[in-house]
């Protein structure tokens, strides 16, 4: 019969759970089309800090001879900070689950309440990896909100003191040319990335009503109908579909009743361009991990007040952020 002293090995210290809890979970090896856009390093601080250079070149101006040259002055800079996003989610395993726990088979105790302990662990950082992915999704939009969906924790519009770039398409107009409308997004983000990078290909992530009016309008869909001979028309599209050389896909997210994208808008995302999107994970705010590098997850536990159980606790500290907000377009039905 398994007791709660089983909690004080080192197989439930810290640093072990912590372990656990950031191995890879069995059958999840692909990321998701928005975690994939994002390169993850943990960091020491719980601050991040982005250097903007106010930097633009202009052409040098004829002169004759001996006459003093146009001035070329340096750059502009200043330095933005952000702060990471504490999110820590509690559990708990009281007494009575425990200590009826019997040793089954060749199981030894340690075993069985390490599987019961793991299986708990597991949910929690299913409600972080949603969080994550739902603080991703609005470092595209260039919002990101806490979990009632409407307290917004991150601005990058706001904190760059930029304005969002956003293109009509007008759906609502069968003789509107959508290619044209594509292209003028995809000039917009050119011009933001300019030199700092090399955009390889180029993504659409569609909200679920912008998807529809998109795949539907007589520009898109007469276009695959003559090079497909009508395969378009007869194929569910929503996995997604080259059209102007962007891949159009159908991004929908939900957790209880808040959506992760406005199922009337798109978002153009120039692919390629390193650091264009970034996840940064701060240390734990526990004294092991005080000045360590930053890991995805984190997880401890501690016996309850009169022995009546362990709470467990889960974290995670990450900042997701786009460096070039004005280069995600984005794209509107009317």
């Amino acid at each position: 019969m398994a007791e709660l002293n089983i909690f004080e090995g080192d197989a439930f210290g810290t640093i072990s759970m912590t372990k656990s809890i950031n191995q890879p979970v069995e059958g999840q090896t692909q990321s998701t089309r928005i975690d994939a856009l994002f390169e993850e390093e943990g960091i020491t601080t719980t601050a991040v800090f982005i250097e903007r250079e106010h930097d633009s070149l202009t052409l040098v101006p004829a002169a004759d001879r001996g006459a003093p040259g146009d001035v070329t002055t340096g750059s502009g800079r200043d330095v933005i900070p952000f702060q990471t996003i504490h999110l820590p989610t509690t559990g708990v395993i009281r007494a009575d689950e425990v200590q009826g726990i019997r040793a089954f088979g060749s199981e030894t105790e340690l075993e069985t309440v390490d599987a019961l302990v793991q299986k708990r662990l597991m949910k929690m950082r299913k409600r972080l990896d949603a969080t994550i992915r739902y603080q991703r999704v609005g470092a595209v939009t260039g919002k990101v909100y806490d979990a009632n969906g409407t307290t917004v924790l991150l601005d990058t519009f706001a904190r760059f003191g930029i304005a969002q770039q956003t293109v009509p398409f007008q759906m609502s107009v069968a003789e509107n040319k959508l290619k044209q409308k594509v292209t003028d997004a995809k000039r917009k983000a050119e011009d933001v990335v300019g030199g700092t990078g090399i955009i390889t290909g180029w993504l659409g992530l569609c909200g679920r009503n912008w998807f529809d009016a998109f795949a539907a309008h007589d520009s898109t869909a007469k276009a695959f109908d003559r090079w497909q001979d009508g395969q378009f028309l007869r194929e569910d599209q929503r996995a997604g579909f080259m059209f102007d050389g962007v891949m159009w896909e159908e991004f929908y997210g939900k957790v209880g009743n808040i959506t992760f994208i406005d199922p009337d808008v798109a978002y153009l995302i120039p692919l390629g361009v390193d650091g264009l999107f970034i996840t940064n994970f701060a240390p734990a705010n526990y004294m092991e991990t005080v000045n360590t590098t930053g890991v995805p997850y984190y997880a401890s536990q501690e016996l309850m007040r009169h022995n009546k159980g362990v709470d467990l606790e889960a974290q995670s500290n990450p900042l997701n952020l786009c460096t070039m907000p004005r280069a995600i377009i984005k794209l509107t039905k009317s």
